[in-house]
């Protein structure tokens, strides 16, 4: 190999490297800005229907898996209601379902 093809190659080798770093990095910020909108969710909930933090992330995720809407969405909806938006009615409607059943657990 001549000196010019090691050093095409080596600057290949090392662009394809960066690239693979910037996607693992917007993909990590993206979970560290998803992990943040559900962490204030649950701690919505947890003030809202006074439960521990395993119990209210239990609740969003059953509201996510009945209502077929991703987690990281049904959070970013239940912290939009602190600005004023109105949550979606099918959300509203999961949601109530799943206290009245955390409610209901608790009673027995």
């Amino acid at each position: 190999m001549l000196a010019e093809e090691v050093a095409w190659s080596d600057d290949a080798s090392l662009e394809l490297a960066v690239v693979e770093l910037r996607a693992a990095n917007d993909q990590l910020q993206r979970a560290l800005a998803s992990r943040a909108v559900i962490d204030q969710a649950i701690g919505m909930v947890m003030v809202l229907a006074p439960c521990a933090n395993g119990t209210a992330r239990s609740l969003l995720v059953d509201v996510s898996q009945h209502s077929n809407v991703k987690l990281r969405e049904v959070a970013t909806a239940l912290v939009a209601t602190a600005d004023g938006e109105a949550l979606p009615e099918p959300l509203r409607n999961e949601l109530r379902r799943a206290l009245r059943r955390l409610h209901a657990e608790n009673r027995r």
